[in-house]
């Protein structure tokens, strides 16, 4: 019996696809028919990444930070793919300090990737899919951390707040020429970036190494934390014919920590 894939013949871009998230993200895709560029400033590990999930995928080195790399990589993948139908923007940076202890730098890096890159390799493949002229869908990384503030983590809040306001209004902007823009939110996704969050809080908040991250899990209403592939869903969702008409969203994927 032959079984439809929602994802049959498009194409897409993640950023950041290497590992974790957007890693299962690329999976994901690939099992339901589109082909993926695999970006990530790491390209030896984007390389790995693209030979494990085979047929289908690519790697391309991406930094979102420098706009010649942006440009070069959107370029790249539409030679590879053919086109650009759909991109995840994934790439981030998590960071935590007290206010009395954050510096420029830190500010600025963390910026850099999670605003910055966000909105301009956001708007590369934005003026790719409007010279296309057959629509698409964008697919914005926030977190439950952008609708609220955390006393240790200011920036990485911040950053991501923005990441749903750019959201909102690239949305807004986009539609006019078919193109939807929408975010996920996460919870705590476990996974190996955690075990520098949880460094984070053992410095800051006393604790030994892996209680936050116990605590963290405890309190999620689901009754763990979220794991990667707990969010493949909406990001098929959002990009299929289904999702046409929602624009300029954000939903909580989070076990059902934040309600909004």
């Amino acid at each position: 019996m032959h079984v439809d894939k929602r994802l049959e013949g498009k194409t897409a871009l993640i950023t950041g696809a290497a590992r974790g998230i957007g890693f299962e993200f690329a999976k994901a895709y690939l099992a339901e028919g589109a082909r993926v560029a695999i970006a990530d400033i790491n390209i030896a590990r984007a390389n790995e990444a693209a030979a494990q999930l085979g047929a289908g995928a690519f790697a391309i080195e991406m930094d979102v930070t420098r706009q010649e790399s942006i440009d070069a990589a959107v370029d790249e993948a539409v030679r590879v793919l053919g086109g650009i139908d759909i991109l995840i923007n994934n790439a981030a940076l998590f960071t935590a300090a007290p206010i009395v202890e954050i510096t420029r730098q830190d500010y600025d890096r963390t910026f850099a990737v999670n605003v910055a890159g966000t909105l301009f390799t956001m708007q590369a493949v934005a003026k790719h899919m409007i010279a296309r002229g057959q629509g698409g869908k964008i697919i914005n990384m926030a977190s439950q951390a952008g609708r609220r503030g955390e006393g240790l983590v200011a920036v990485y809040c911040a950053t991501k707040a923005a990441v749903i306001s750019l959201t909102q209004s690239a949305g807004l902007n986009l539609i006019a020429h078919g193109i939807n823009v929408n975010a996920i939110a996460p919870g705590v996704v476990d996974g190996e970036h955690w075990d520098g969050v949880d460094a984070f809080f053992a410095k800051y908040e006393n604790k030994a190494p892996g209680q936050k991250k116990k605590e963290v899990g405890e309190s999620v209403p689901f009754g763990r934390m979220g794991r990667a592939d707990d969010l493949t869903g909406m990001a098929i969702f959002l990009a299929t014919k289904e999702a046409d008409y929602i624009v300029s969203q954000c939903f909580n994927i989070d076990g059902g920590q934040w309600m909004s």
